[in-house]
């Protein structure tokens, strides 16, 4: 009879798999991500006729996918981080 009241009490503390720490490298990561979004859009000419080379500076070209980039890679930190994993002294 024990065991299945201590079966009952550990199915009761269960636990999220992700931590604050997880959570807040995620909201770093997708801001980062929607920053470089950001920068990507525009661009465009009003009129369609005449092509404008805005589309082709360093903003949209290097920066805005460097930072979708390095977002994804705190995503996949942030999901592959352990926070149960104590330091040892």
């Amino acid at each position: 009879m024990s065991k299945k009241r201590q079966y009952k009490e550990d199915q009761s503390k269960q636990e999220f798999i992700f931590q604050k720490r997880n959570y807040m490298f995620m909201f770093i990561g997708l801001a980062f991500i929607a920053v470089g979004f950001i920068l990507m859009s525009g661009g465009g000419s009003d009129d369609p006729n005449v092509f404008s080379e805005d589309i082709y500076n360093f903003r949209r070209i290097r920066l805005a996918p460097t930072l979708v980039l390095i977002g994804l890679g705190i995503e996949v930190y942030a999901i592959l981080l352990n926070p149960h994993k104590k330091k040892k002294k």
